[in-house]
């Protein structure tokens, strides 16, 4: 008899650290590879907040916390909230977290029971179908294709909606297609919602601060404040600070969910780590204006990576308005034939040959709930992002024989 549990059946690694740890291994034993499979800014912590962590360490802020954060942190997560999105908490409605997917587990396994469904859009962050099944509910993937911008309409949300749904997921700008829900999208949205009450709404807003052009992120409660009581609005630290290895997530919500959710954090990690809390209350507080060159670096790091995959033959790459990932089709390329006589049948096919035939290590669609497609992050230099789009030319252009129509 297997002394492991049953629902780790209804579960799967995140494809995108396998392909993360695939990259170092392969880096480790001497192999050329450029990663570009980590949703992970290459830009090192701003020094305001480093320091602020040192004097955290000096002045003896070492140890227990509140479970589920310091009235210091929440205090500056509640500002942000006003700051940013006309959002008013007060503490007993902040919770925060070993990171924003913490938030979200906990969110989830508090008020799911089994049976219940989350209406979640694909393409999706791998990780909430099957934070999902682990707390016995059932996602509801709605697809949500390149012709729709990636994004959700009001009509698929509507037709997604049954007396089962629990909670519909919306993360803006997105992991995996940068896309992003305007104010009139969101609007179609949240018209749905007002119609029925017993929806709550998670949103995902972790890259809010990454957006480029004239495009204007919103979120749901902002949008529509008579959603707010049922709305668990998720943030952190981790993508506009580059501080995804201090592990601070935050969300703000209703006293009776985030109390629950204190109550499954007190049972598991108990509190995020001290010195961490500290640099995050810093990098929330703290002059916000190195963000500026960050995105305009991004948005130059975009637009060399979308206009380089749109010459490969066989890929076709929408242009995203936020975070640092983008989304092409590989489409072109299915049903054709590498150098050495393997079909490409599957996104996962092609991701397989770049990485074998090129050093170019990225996570396939399907892992993200649509396919044909691949995620890119350019969350890295200019010289690597053209070196691997040389690369993925290369590779197409060494392809032969017709492309398959797709299904």
């Amino acid at each position: 008899m297997s002394i492991l549990a049953n629902r780790l059946s209804r579960i799967k690694p995140s494809a995108t650290l396998a392909v993360t740890a695939k990259a170092k291994e392969l880096k480790a034993v001497g192999k050329d590879i450029i990663g570009l499979g980590a949703g992970e800014p290459d830009f090192d912590t701003p020094d305001f907040i480093k320091n602020a962590a040192k004097m955290a360490l000096d002045n003896g802020q070492t140890k227990y916390t509140n479970v589920d954060g310091t009235p210091e942190l929440k205090d500056a997560i509640i500002a942000k909230f006003q700051r940013d999105n006309g959002l008013e908490y007060s503490r007993d409605e902040i919770t925060v977290g070993t990171g924003g997917k913490q938030v979200l587990y906990n969110a989830l396994m508090a008020t799911l029971n089994p049976g219940d469904e989350v209406v979640i859009p694909a393409p999706y962050w791998v990780s909430y179908p099957d934070m999902v099944l682990l707390a016995e509910g059932e996602p509801v993937i709605v697809d949500c294709p390149a012709e729709a911008g990636f994004k959700m309409t009001g009509e698929q949300l509507e037709a997604a909606i049954t007396p089962k749904t629990k909670w519909v997921i919306l993360n803006t700008p997105s992991n995996p297609t940068g896309a992003g829900y305007t104010k009139d999208d969101m609007k179609a949205l949240t018209d749905v919602l007002v119609k029925h009450p017993h929806v709550w709404v998670l949103t995902d807003d972790m890259y809010e601060h990454l957006v480029y052009g004239d495009f204007t992120f919103c979120t749901v409660a902002e949008v529509e404040p008579a959603l707010k009581d049922r709305t668990l609005t998720v943030n952190g630290v981790s993508k506009s600070y580059s501080m995804t290895g201090w592990r601070i997530g935050y969300a703000g919500g209703p006293k009776e969910l985030i109390k629950a959710m204190g109550k499954i954090q007190g049972q598991s990690t108990s509190n995020p780590s001290s010195v961490s809390q500290a640099a995050a209350v810093e990098a929330l507080n703290g002059d916000q204006s190195f963000m500026k060159a960050w995105i305009e670096a991004f948005a130059g790091r975009r637009d060399l990576v979308v206009d380089m995959l749109n010459q490969c033959d066989g890929i076709e790459c929408p242009n995203p308005e936020g975070a640092f990932y983008v989304y092409p089709s590989c489409a072109g390329c299915i049903g054709k034939t590498t150098p050495d006589g393997k079909v490409i049948e599957t996104d996962e096919d092609f991701v397989s040959y770049l990485l074998e035939a090129e050093g170019l290590a990225c996570v396939h669609g399907e892992a993200f709930g649509l396919s044909p497609h691949f995620r890119i992050s350019y969350a890295t230099s200019e010289e690597a992002l053209k070196a691997a789009c040389e690369r993925i030319q290369k590779a197409c252009a060494s392809l032969s024989g017709q492309a398959r129509a797709v299904a």
